[in-house]
């Protein structure tokens, strides 16, 4: 893993809510082929975005409360939170092009 961090019920509001830069979460399961394939792109990201954007992963099923408190539906669902707050996200299996564009525009 890249310089993602593990995002989890006990950290998710000092890692995301309350940082100083946006957070880009990246809400995944174990068992989800299309969360495999986007995950070297969010790495990859991770890198390229260092110390401009916090990345993180959050596995719905270890943290399902945080999954239903964003009405994650499907994954992966990346969210980009600003300010404490979600101020975009993409549904699905996304390409480099997308996600660099949603955090580009926040």
């Amino acid at each position: 893993m890249g310089r993602e961090i593990e995002i989890t019920e006990k950290n998710f509001e000092q890692e995301v809510l309350k940082s100083d830069i946006p957070v880009l979460v990246d809400f995944w399961a174990t068992w989800c082929g299309p969360c495999r394939m986007v995950a070297p792109v969010v790495e990859e990201i991770s890198e390229e975005y260092s110390g401009k954007v916090k990345v993180g992963k959050l596995n719905i099923d270890d943290n399902p409360s945080i999954a239903s408190k964003y009405k994650v539906m499907s994954i992966p669902t990346l969210m980009l939170f600003k300010g404490g707050a979600v101020v975009d996200h993409l549904i699905g299996a996304q390409s480099k092009v997308q996600i660099k564009a949603m955090i580009d525009k926040a």
